[in-house]
């Protein structure tokens, strides 16, 4: 079916259409480069990125906590449960949360893939250090494992830490 020449022949058409795309992308970066213009280039001014004049409304994490859903968050939880169970001593990729608001960090039995990074942000998993963590893992965190990007509404957050404090009540 497939004899020496035809592979050679797909092959160098592969390896010839890469080069090909090598060398544009090399001319163009010469070509474009914005040192290589001095003068001739310049800066667009843009708004501030932040929102313009008034600074955002500062929200009570507590007021939210308390008016906070299980049941909604149940269902937000649904995001976290491809790598964390909920039921008591049930590891999965991560540790399980059963029990989880009150524990001790870094704490869940029978999981040893803790990064370490966790035990410097905090000591305890309150609701508060919770929500800072599922905001942005990796920023309450840095050097966390865990490779989620947070939940941004504040009131998912709140909600999910309802739905995980009232498992074990």
């Amino acid at each position: 079916m497939f004899d020496t020449m035809t592979v050679t022949k797909i092959a160098a058409g592969l390896f010839g259409a890469w080069l090909v795309l090598l060398l544009g992308k090399f001319a163009g970066e010469e070509l474009y480069h914005a040192e290589a213009h001095g003068e001739q280039g310049y800066v667009i001014e843009v708004a501030d990125a932040s929102g313009g004049g008034e600074p955002a409304e500062e929200v009570d994490f507590a007021e939210i906590m308390a008016a906070a859903d299980p049941a909604k968050g149940e269902k937000v939880f649904r995001k976290c449960s491809a790598c964390h169970k909920v039921e008591d001593g049930t590891n999965a990729v991560g540790p399980y949360l059963y029990g989880v608001v009150g524990r001790p960090v870094d704490s869940a039995d029978g999981y040893a893939s803790y990064s370490g990074a966790l035990e410097k942000a905090a000591e305890t998993w309150t609701p508060e250090n919770l929500n800072a963590f599922l905001t942005k893992p990796a920023g309450f965190a840095p050097g966390t494992t865990m490779g989620f990007a947070g939940l941004p509404k504040i009131e998912d957050r709140a909600n999910v830490i309802a739905y995980l404090d009232s498992l074990d009540n």
